[in-house]
C-alpha cells in the first residue's frame, strides 16, 4: 500500500498491489471506512472499494479469522485478459461479479449466492479477435453443503450452459457448446481439441481437486 491518508477509520490509500502466488494483482486507489462497534466483537467489519481503469471492487467485507472471511453485498469488473496469470487461456471481455454473500471458512466457500457475467466475450486467438457471446453463471450454496452453479448464454454466435459444482476443494465442470448457425472456422478447429464432439455440439466435463 503507497500513499496512505486519512485515519484508521475512514481512510485512503493511492495505490494499493495484492501479492498472489501468481504475482502480483493491482487494486488501484483503495477507500475504506472500519465500523468502529465491530472491533468489540474482534471482526473486524470494512466497507471498501477500488478503482483501477475499469477495474473496480466495492462492498463489506468482515474479518472473522485468518482464513475466515465474510463479503456482503460485493460487487465487482475485471478484464478477462488477467486470467492468463492463473491458467493458459488467451480470453477478451470483461467480468462482473455480483455477490450478495460469500462466507469463507478455512479458506473455501462456506455460504454462498451470487452472479458472475462474461460481457463481450471473445477468444485471442493466432489470427486475431473471435467473438464468442456473453455469458453468466449463477451460484448458490447453503451453509455447509457443494456451491453449484447454472450456466447461461446471454448473446452470441457460439452457445454455451451447463452446471459446475464445487464441494471442498474437489470441482466438477459440466458444459455443453454450440450453436445454431456456423460458427468461426478457427472456432471449429480449436472446440475438438479441449472438449468432445457430441452430434453438432461440443461436450466438456472436468473435474479434479486444486
Amino acid at each position: 500500500m503507497q500513499g496512505l491518508s486519512g485515519t484508521v477509520w475512514r481512510g485512503r490509500a493511492s495505490s494499493v498491489q495484492l501479492r498472489l502466488p501468481q504475482g502480483f494483482l493491482h487494486l488501484g486507489a483503495l477507500q475504506w471506512s472500519l465500523h468502529p462497534l465491530s472491533l468489540l466483537t474482534l471482526a473486524p467489519h470494512l466497507t471498501v472499494r477500488s478503482d483501477w481503469g475499469n477495474q473496480t471492487f466495492a462492498g463489506e467485507l468482515i474479518l472473522r479469522g485468518q482464513r475466515d472471511l465474510d463479503v456482503i453485498d460485493f460487487e465487482g469488473q475485471i478484464a478477462a485478459d488477467l486470467l492468463r496469470h492463473f491458467a493458459p487461456v488467451a480470453l477478451d471481455g470483461t467480468f462482473n461479479l455480483q455477490l450478495a454473500e460469500m462466507k469463507l471458512r478455512n479458506g473455501l466457500p462456506y455460504s454462498t449466492e451470487g452472479r458472475l457475467t462474461w460481457q463481450n466475450g471473445a477468444w485471442k486467438s493466432p489470427r486475431g479477435l473471435v467473438a464468442l457471446g456473453a455469458y453468466a453463471l449463477d451460484f448458490q450454496q447453503t451453509a455447509g453443503e457443494a456451491l453449484r452453479g447454472e450456466v447461461n448464454t446471454l448473446s452470441g454466435p457460439l452457445e454455451a450452459s451447463g452446471s459446475l459444482e464445487l464441494m471442498d476443494r474437489h470441482y466438477e465442470v459440466k458444459l455443453l457448446m454450440g450453436g445454431e448457425e456456423e460458427l468461426d472456422p478457427q472456432l471449429q478447429n480449436m472446440l475438438p481439441l479441449i472438449a468432445s464432439q457430441e452430434g453438432e455440439d461440443y461436450r466438456i466435463n472436468v473435474e479434479g481437486d486444486f
